[in-house]
């Protein structure tokens, strides 16, 4: 098995036990972030990112 190969079996398995991880949290119950949330905090990391584009310009 050469080195590509080996570096995508790994990424598949890590995002498989994520994901595992993920259904296991919602059939037990567990809350996870909400869409509203996620939506928050990725426009406040494009603000951030975009705040800093200008401060450097």
């Amino acid at each position: 098995m050469d080195i590509e190969a080996f570096t995508r079996r790994e990424k598949m398995l890590m995002l498989r036990e994520e994901l595992l991880a993920v259904e296991e949290d919602r059939l037990a119950g567990r809350a996870g972030t909400t869409l509203d949330e996620l939506d928050s905090y990725l426009e406040s990391i494009i603000d951030e990112v975009e705040h800093g584009k200008e401060a450097s310009v």
